[in-house]
């Protein structure tokens, strides 16, 4: 006489769990990356319209050397100094500067400039030499 064995392992596995899991994941990681605002400078980038340009003789030409020294209009400044200046800057209608580090120049120093302008709301074009 014959015994049978009735118990057999199943070699399936039960994907539903997971897939629950998955999803809740998805709904919470769609909902917290919604929230996050990113911490980033506002740039303006070019664009071909017909609305008035400013004359370069009303834009500053701040220019930021590879040692960290900063030129207003070819005079040299110190940080404190080009702030008070883009104070005084940001009293006229529509200032606006260009941005031109040498080549090699630390990002730091250029951001530094970037958070003045934004902080005194004076336009900022960076110009950058080609490669």
């Amino acid at each position: 006489m014959g015994i049978k064995k009735r118990n057999k392992v199943s070699a399936q596995f039960n994907m539903s769990s997971l897939t629950d899991i998955i999803f809740l994941l998805l709904i919470f990681f769609m909902l917290t990356s919604s929230l996050v605002a990113p911490n980033a400078l506002n740039l303006k980038l070019p664009s071909s319209s017909r609305s008035a340009q400013p004359s370069t003789s009303q834009v500053d030409d701040v220019r930021i050397s590879t040692s960290g020294s900063y030129f207003l209009n070819n005079k040299r400044q110190s940080l404190s100094d080009l702030e008070q200046q883009m104070r005084q800057l940001s009293r006229s209608s529509k200032p606006s500067i260009i941005i031109s580090p040498d080549k090699g120049t630390p990002t730091e120093y250029v951001v530094a400039v970037m958070d003045l302008a934004m902080r005194y709301k004076v336009n900022g074009v960076l110009a950058t030499e080609k490669d």
